[in-house]
């Protein structure tokens, strides 16, 4: 049997944002091993959200992988901006189906050019042997400032109260908390270049660990680069001081996780040059486990400013 995201049970009132985000991970089959995913608003930048695509891609993979495999990895490559405007074209190839191991390469299609590359690997389950790195201090996620106190805290910096009504109702399906001041809360100030969130959905999810696993990887695209602008004291897009897109996007999913409990997403930027900024990030459960690593590179560029002469 091939795996599928279970959606949570439907939810009105708070939960709403999360059945929304269920409901975009829910793909339509329109051929076999082709799938069809709607797109969400735009926010800040007029293209579908990276994380959104990298999720609906793994959710095209699993679906023709038997449930006993749940993902290890993925590897994949923005190649250009999403459409908010318009549905994205899933097409799985089934690359190896082995004792151990399953392969699946997914294109991300719209307007007839592909958008995304994603390559998956899945593995049934196996004993081995067992090391990992100690889980970082952190403050409890408890003690920590929503994003609603975060963001409108800095609401003229990011465009006034309207454009933090807009990011908050994005991500609204998520309660994501800053360890730290965000990029935005020290413009200017050059820090070392690491960042802590701690993160869970708004709402209970059903035992699917595809599912539990594919919003982790929608999380994970929202805050990695964050750790490349503390060192140059940039505060994002949202800002714009910086314009800027994710170029590839790797994740190593280690140990069973939820998505719904707290999750440490530990990250930090170990160089940046040529327009382009590295961010790795480790995903730690509340009781110290070590559940996902991941890795990014992105376009960073500072904004040229326009000639006011001839």
């Amino acid at each position: 049997m091939n795996q599928s995201v279970t959606p949570s049970t439907p939810a009105a009132g708070p939960h709403a944002p999360l059945d929304e985000l269920l409901a975009l991970l829910d793909l339509e089959p329109i051929e076999e091993d082709i799938f069809r995913g709607r797109t969400g608003r735009a926010v800040l930048v007029p293209r579908v959200f990276g994380g959104q695509v990298a999720a609906q891609a793994l959710v095209a993979a699993g679906r023709t992988v038997p449930a006993d495999r749940p993902p290890h990895s993925l590897h994949s490559y923005f190649l250009r901006p999403g459409d908010p405007a318009v549905p994205i074209v899933y097409t799985v190839d089934r690359i190896r189906d082995g004792g151990s191991f399953t392969t699946r390469r997914v294109v991300a299609v719209q307007h007839g050019q592909p958008i995304f590359h994603l390559s998956a690997s899945f593995q049934r389950h196996e004993e081995g042997l067992e090391h990992q790195e100690d889980m970082p201090a952190a403050p409890a996620p408890e003690t920590l400032p929503t994003a609603v106190e975060t963001l409108r805290r800095y609401a003229p910096l990011l465009g006034g109260p309207d454009v933090v009504d807009r990011i908050l109702d994005a991500r609204s399906a998520v309660d994501l908390r800053y360890a730290d001041e965000p990029p935005f809360g020290s413009v200017g100030e050059p820090r070392e270049p690491k960042s802590q969130v701690w993160f869970r959905t708004n709402g209970k999810l059903a035992d699917d660990p595809l599912l539990h696993i594919c919003l982790a990887t929608y999380v994970s695209d929202m805050t990695l680069l964050d750790s490349v602008l503390l060192a140059h004291g940039r505060g994002g897009w949202a800002v714009g001081d910086v314009v800027g897109a994710s170029l590839d996007h790797a994740m190593w999913f280690h140990r069973p996780f939820r998505a719904d409990e707290w999750l440490l997403y530990d990250q930090e930027s170990p160089t940046s040059q040529s327009g382009r900024g590295l961010a790795r990030g480790r995903i730690f459960t509340e009781g110290g486990q070590l559940a996902v690593s991941v890795i990014q590179e992105g376009v960073i560029r500072v904004p040229r400013p326009r000639s006011t002469g001839r």
